[in-house]
Parts: structure tokens; C-alpha cells; sequence
């Protein structure tokens, strides 16, 4: 019998919203009245937090539909903030409970259980504001030198400024990418490139919204490639919106670029997952880096940082990646290197340089903690 993914979703957050009442709730001592107000925030945690994955099937009006995601992906925020720190407790909780078999220290019930309750819900909560706060601000830029071994002078000092997954979409809207667009015009690059999760949503639901890409500048115009997040909406619509806004869309190929008499290979890769969803789609870094004319050097555009290695293969100078989002908040910050070779920053494989950008916005809840959001000027430096 098949399972149904939603309901299964539904369940585990039950499950998990339950345990966190059964553990905080008793312990933080609040009186009838305010046992069930928790118990009724935590209710309505347990409804709000599957909600944002039932939005693509609703037909709610747009800021209907808006509302339950920013309800819903807070939600979700603060509830991953009690989980964990919950967990915590318990586990320090259990550790003092076994010390106390061998020393004279009482750790059941009384202060200890009291105040740590107390402390996980505050700690959540600032944890949650701060989140929401280093989320929302504009992305700061990074400056970061790529040294490459005999880059010719004329390159030397190229700049290039990525922007990653912005994921334009309930909680992301015109405004916030406006802001970013003006940042990154004020930087006077010499490309723009964007390695994916450019959206969340259908081109007919965020076309005024996306709108300010077309307003980017810089010498050699915006390159980009697809990310995961534009397979789950509808990629083959998104490809030639992006066009209409004058970005250059590399799909396993390239452009040669001339700079002051030297050239400069550009290429992109579709997603690593985009062959799952779209044969046509599957990620080649051989096919992004052939050319039959000679280049200096050769910078990749791949969504993901696991496509480093074949990019290394393929002969490629530097790879300039995103997904990670640098982790974004406990607890996924855990499971990020379970599945990428590199979380953030610069990194080396071989002969690879390996740029993996933390993201200019976010993705589901509107928080960040120790993975600020970013605007990154990459510049070729000769060594």
C-alpha cells in the first residue's frame, strides 16, 4: 500500500509537538490557565507547521496563501528551536540523573527541572528573533580573492558577483530582491552570476516579483543556472522568463568571454538532481566545459557543491556553488555535510577552487543563525 507522504508528515509532527508538551509543559509549572494556553500554542504549532507543504495544492488567494506560509514557516522556526534544545535538556537532565546514583545531588523534579524548561522556551524564542531578524536584514557583501596559478594579468582583478539561492516565493517577495538588485548594481562588477533556487513558486504567481533581475548590471551581463527548486516548479516556464529578463541560461554549456584581450570561459551546469525530473536535464560538467577556442581560464556555475568532482575532471579553474545555504539554522545545519562535500566558504579539490556561497535569501522559515545571508564579489587574483 502506498504512503501518503502528507499524512505521514502530519503524524511525525504530532508525535514530535507531543513530546515537547509532555516534557516542557508540567515542567514549567504554569497553572491551569497557563497549561492551556501551551498546550494550545503548541496545538497550533502542530496544524501550522505541514501547512506550507499543502500550499501548492490549495487554491487560496495569493495573500491568503502568503499569510499560512509566513504562519506556518515561523512556525516551523520556533518549533526546530524547542525540539532540539528539548532534546538537549533531557539528555543533560539524564546525564545529572545518572551522576546523581553516584554523588548526593538530587536532580528530580524542583529547581532543575523548573528553570531548564524555562530555559529552553526563552532560548527558543531568542533564538527565533534573532533567526528572523539575520533573515530578513539585506545580505551583506563577502569579499573573497581566488588565487589562480598563472592568470594572466589582464584578468587578474576580474570581478565576479554571485548571488544563490534568493528563493523568491511566499516570504520573499519584489521588495526584498529589489534591495539586493540595487546592492549588487553599487558593485560595479565585471559578470553576475547565479547559481540557482533563483524561485519557490509558478512564473504566473511571482513574474512582477522577479522582475527586478532585469535591472542588474555589470560589464559582461547575469549568468545562471537551475537549482533543485526550479525543478519543483515548473523549470521549463522559468527558462525563458529568465531569457525575457536578460539573463544568459547555461544548461551544460558555455560562453567565451574576450577581457581585454584575454579569454574567459563561463560555463553551467543544469542541477545535480535535474535528470531526475528532466532526462534532457542531467548534469554534465564535460559538456559546460568544452570549447573549441583557447581560454585562460574556466569558471563552472553549479547549483550544488557535489558536482565539484566531475567539475575537476572536466578541467575546470573554479566552481561557484549555493544549496547549502551555509547551513541556516540548527538542526539542519547538521545534515548538510551528510550529503555536500562543502558547507560554506572556499575550499580545494585538486586543482578546483570551490566557492560555496551561504545564500542571499532562505528557504521555509525566515531564519538564520551563524549562516548569515550573503552578496559575494569573488575576484581573480594571480599567485
Amino acid at each position: 500500500m502506498r504512503r501518503n507522504p502528507l499524512l505521514f508528515v502530519a503524524f511525525v509532527s504530532v508525535l514530535l509537538h507531543g513530546y515537547i508538551a509532555w516534557r516542557l509543559l508540567p515542567a514549567l509549572d504554569l497553572g491551569p490557565l497557563g497549561f492551556g494556553i501551551g498546550f494550545g500554542l503548541l496545538l497550533a504549532s502542530c496544524v501550522l507547521v505541514p501547512a506550507p507543504l499543502l500550499l501548492r495544492l490549495s487554491r487560496l488567494p495569493e495573500r491568503s496563501a502568503d499569510a499560512l506560509a509566513w504562519a506556518g514557516y515561523l512556525a516551523m522556526g520556533v518549533f526546530s528551536s524547542l525540539l532540539i534544545l528539548c532534546l538537549l535538556r533531557d539528555i543533560t537532565l539524564a546525564g545529572f540523573a545518572a551522576w546523581s546514583l553516584l554523588q548526593p545531588v538530587s536532580v528530580n523534579g524542583g529547581p532543575l527541572q523548573h528553570r531548564s524548561a524555562v530555559a529552553v522556551v526563552m532560548l527558543s524564542l531568542a533564538v527565533s528573533l534573532i533567526g528572523l531578524v539575520n533573515a530578513r536584514r539585506l545580505a551583506k557583501v563577502v569579499n573573497v580573492d581566488l588565487p589562480i596559478a598563472g592568470l594572466p594579468l589582464a584578468l587578474s582583478g576580474f570581478t565576479i558577483v554571485q548571488l544563490s539561492d534568493i528563493h523568491v516565493g511566499p516570504t520573499i517577495k519584489r521588495g526584498y530582491l529589489d534591495a539586493i538588485v540595487r546592492r549588487v548594481n553599487g558593485l560595479d562588477a565585471d559578470l553576475v552570476a547565479i547559481t540557482g533556487d533563483v524561485v519557490d513558486g509558478s512564473v504566473a504567481s511571482l513574474r512582477a516579483h522577479v522582475a527586478p533581475l532585469s535591472e542588474l548590471r555589470s560589464r559582461h551581463g547575469t549568468y545562471c543556472v537551475t537549482g533543485n527548486h526550479e525543478y519543483y516548479h515548473g523549470v521549463e516556464a522559468w527558462l525563458p522568463e529568465w531569457r525575457r529578463l536578460g539573463m544568459r541560461v547555461l544548461l551544460n554549456e558555455n560562453q567565451v568571454l574576450s577581457h581585454d584581450g584575454e579569454r574567459l570561459l563561463i560555463g553551467g551546469v543544469t542541477d545535480f538532481s535535474g535528470g531526475h525530473f528532466d532526462v534532457t536535464h542531467t548534469s554534465d560538467p564535460a559538456a559546460a566545459a568544452r570549447s573549441d577556442e583557447p581560454v585562460a581560464i574556466k569558471v563552472l556555475l553549479a547549483h550544488q557543491p557535489r558536482s565539484a568532482a566531475a567539475a575537476a575532471e572536466a578541467g575546470f579553474d573554479v566552481q561557484l556553488s549555493g544549496h547549502t545555504h551555509g547551513g541556516q539554522f540548527l538542526p539542519w545545519n547538521l545534515f548538510v555535510p551528510m550529503q555536500q562535500p562543502f558547507v560554506a566558504g572556499l575550499n580545494r579539490l585538486k586543482q578546483l577552487l570551490v566557492y560555496t556561497s551561504r545564500g542571499t535569501g532562505y528557504w521555509g522559515p525566515p531564519l538564520r543563525f551563524f549562516a548569515p545571508s550573503e552578496i559575494t564579489r569573488l575576484r581573480l587574483v594571480s599567485v
